[in-house]
């Protein structure tokens, strides 16, 4: 099957914020740091454009909300890049997702930039 994203729907979660135990260092391993994630998950138009107006149609908005609440509940992350990785892999096992943009950025941690982040694009085979 090749991937074809232009017959696909782009759905998005944009700048959600979540507090979380994140990082390696030593003062990072003392609290919460605010992280805030983008998701955009590739569905196809085929799958997921809607006949009766009806949720169980479509990828419901909440299924990447709790995607990203179960990875953190799992506890403390030394590295953005698992966290991102993580979270792609859940996004990319659901039968309707053919493609998967996951990004974090951690605002607080340095004060001369906006923030520091890691992004991962992933897609079926």
């Amino acid at each position: 099957m090749t991937l074809d994203l232009t017959q696909c729907r782009r759905l998005f979660l944009k700048n959600y914020e979540v507090n979380l135990n994140i990082g390696v260092h030593d003062f990072e391993k003392r609290g919460e740091q605010r992280v805030l994630f983008n998701v955009e998950l590739y569905v196809p138009l085929a799958l997921t454009t809607p006949v009766r107006d009806e949720l169980e149609e479509v990828v419901d908005y909440d299924f990447m909300r709790q995607t990203i609440a179960n990875r953190v509940a799992q506890g403390h992350i030394h590295l953005q890049e698992t966290l991102c990785d993580d979270v792609l892999a859940v996004m990319l096992a659901h039968p309707k997702v053919m493609a998967a943009r996951v990004s974090t950025q951690k605002p607080d941690v340095y004060p001369d930039c906006e923030s520091v982040g890691v992004e991962v694009f992933g897609a079926k085979k």
